[in-house]
């Protein structure tokens, strides 16, 4: 254990105020919370100890740097919260552990009440299977194929006890059926995240009511009082995560991350999901900050959004995300999210900027902001190797958003020394306020006669047949030539294209006009095969030149259907100038 007094790797704004790397607390933020269990106006650290995972769980709470408490857990707490669950005086939060299907509430520190999660619907089909092993008269391994059966076409889950029978060898399965078959059948659903909301009023020694979320993918709001079920909603995925806000009688959101990726907005009398976030990649935290929401990924990201599910900006971590926790100072007005990375560091961020970074000795696993002892600023993280972080804000802190590396650089806010305006820019544009219209009369005619000259290019192009795009919108050609040779023998390969997005062309022809005086065609009529969308097919045929004049002449180039006369592609080819006489 060792106590420092102040750390400079974050500007100095945090003392040390303890550390113990030897604490042996091994836990989560879900799991952690910060209460006066004495009703003394001290605050003390409340922990749900994960233990070594499958003994030595344990109900651990913390007063400055001693424990001061110690009880032992049936089960791995999936959660922890303090709340006051009545008015009586004198006014002192209770402790609800969420373990398996059970909350396990503690007021003074001893067990005052356990709540059972309410049971699920059982398949009537594995009922009968097992009501005839009950009466002997189906053997273990037909049993077995009957409930495969039922597991691979019913909706509804089997239950537990027969996932175990499924799983067991075949010399295991008489034993176990002889030891289970008396007992009733029940499938019973766990907590997998817990959070509070205030009943009527938002004042902070107001009554809370219990928000729970399940592995069958429902969210329970429950009675402080009589522990009943208040409220019951329905999400398409189980819950990992939430954050409250509001009160159950007047308003409230739920906001909660799912295993499916997304994260959905409950609200009041709202029995599925009012609203959905769709991530890019699975959420590792979940911090409301006002009405916007806080989400750090597992792609090393920090993104917010609004509670409509609209994207406000994106941060890129430079280590992976593995808590965090909302840091909220009502008396400087001033909020913020704690975001412990990988690289043991803790982030702090104001919206996409970062206000400081905390370097810590270990990996943190579990963060806490609050009041402790009689210290409002106090921010107590463990560690992955089971250590005790504890941190207190100075009171002369103050926090910058333009330290942060984010966003654009401070050059970008100072004024250019623009030159006045120089006797040549006035004079410009009093001539324009002078003669503006005689200047736009002017400019309009020389856009018409541009218009013009185009136009009289584009029709003399259709009446020489010089475009070789077809004008057909039902089937579009695209044709292009090329003269190989240097005569008299030419090759000429025209390459046709099917420019349709998904149309074939077929029933295709080519036609080639010619001087017959100058010119022989092996193939002056040649078929082309089916056009598939997208692909160039060559038609190649040969030219030979027949003059010994030393003259050329155009060669016309016809597509058109079979057993039409209508083109619907024309183009002109210019032959060259042969350097010889064709042999007959």
């Amino acid at each position: 254990m060792s106590s420092v007094g102040e750390t400079r790797a974050d500007g100095g704004k945090w003392l040390d105020a303890h550390y113990d790397p030897v604490a042996n607390l091994y836990t989560f933020s879900s799991c952690m919370d910060l209460a006066d269990l004495n009703g003394d106006g001290e605050s003390k650290l409340v922990v749900g100890d994960l233990g070594t995972g499958s003994c030595n769980m344990k109900l651990k709470v913390y007063r400055g740097t001693s424990l001061v408490s110690d009880s032992t857990l049936l089960d791995l707490p999936t959660g922890l919260v303090a709340f006051l669950m009545d008015l009586h005086e004198p006014r002192i939060p209770a402790v609800a552990v969420a373990s398996g299907p059970f909350i396990y509430v503690y007021k003074n520190l001893r067990p005052y009440f356990k709540f059972t999660l309410p049971g699920l619907e059982v398949n009537s089909l594995e009922q009968d299977a097992w009501q005839q092993a009950r009466e002997g008269q189906i053997h273990p391994l037909s049993l077995k194929e009957l409930l495969e059966g039922v597991r691979e076409k019913a909706d509804v889950p089997l239950s537990v006890r027969s996932l175990r029978f499924l799983a067991l060898e075949p010399h295991d399965m008489d034993e176990f059926v002889s030891l289970h078959k008396q007992q009733p059948i029940r499938r019973q659903t766990v907590i997998t995240c817990i959070g509070t909301l205030k009943k009527s009023t938002a004042d902070e020694d107001g009554v809370s009511c219990l928000v729970i979320g399940t592995e069958s993918s429902d969210v329970y709001i429950l009675d402080p009082e009589a522990f009943t079920i208040l409220s019951k909603m329905s999400l398409p995925a189980a819950p990992t995560m939430m954050d409250v806000t509001g009160q159950f009688d007047v308003e409230f959101r739920i906001t909660v991350a799912c295993r499916n990726g997304n994260i959905y907005i409950l609200r009041r009398e709202s029995a599925k999901p009012k609203y959905c976030i769709e991530l890019s990649s699975h959420p590792v935290g979940l911090v409301r900050m006002g009405k916007n929401v806080v989400v750090g990924c597992a792609d090393e990201s920090l993104q917010g959004f609004t509670q409509k599910g609209k994207k406000l900006w994106k941060a890129i971590l430079p280590a992976p995300v593995t808590t965090m926790a909302a840091m909220d100072l009502p008396t400087r007005g001033f909020q913020a999210v704690l975001v412990g990375l990988a690289n043991c560091e803790v982030h702090l961020y104001r919206d996409k900027n970062l206000l400081g970074v905390i370097k810590t000795p270990d990996v943190v696993s579990g963060v806490c902001f609050g009041r402790y002892g009689r210290e409002d600023g106090t921010l107590l993280m463990t560690t992955k190797g089971g250590g005790l972080i504890v941190k207190i804000l100075k009171r002369t802190a103050a926090f910058d958003d333009r330290d942060s590396a984010p966003g654009p650089p401070p050059a970008q806010s100072v004024r250019l020394n623009v030159p006045k305006k120089t006797k040549l820019y006035v004079d410009q544009t009093l001539r324009e306020r002078e003669n503006g219209v005689a200047m736009h009369r002017a400019f309009q005619m020389d856009l018409s006669r541009l218009r013009l000259a185009a136009a009289k290019a584009y029709v003399k192009a259709l009446e020489s047949s010089l475009t070789p795009v077809s004008a057909s919108p039902t089937e579009p050609l695209k044709m292009n030539a090329v003269v190989q040779g240097l005569g008299p023998s030419f090759k000429l390969t025209l390459n046709v294209q099917n420019t349709a997005a998904c149309r074939p062309v077929m029933n295709l022809a080519v036609s080639f006009l010619y001087d017959e005086n100058l010119y022989r065609m092996r193939n002056p009529y040649m078929r082309i095969p089916l056009l598939v969308p997208g692909l160039i097919y060559p038609v190649e045929t040969f030219v030979e030149c027949t003059s010994d004049k030393g003259i050329s002449d155009i060669i016309k180039v016809f597509v058109l259907h079979e057993g039409k006369s209508a083109p619907l592609l024309t183009a002109h080819i210019n032959m060259p100038v042969s350097e010889g006489l064709a042999l007959n």
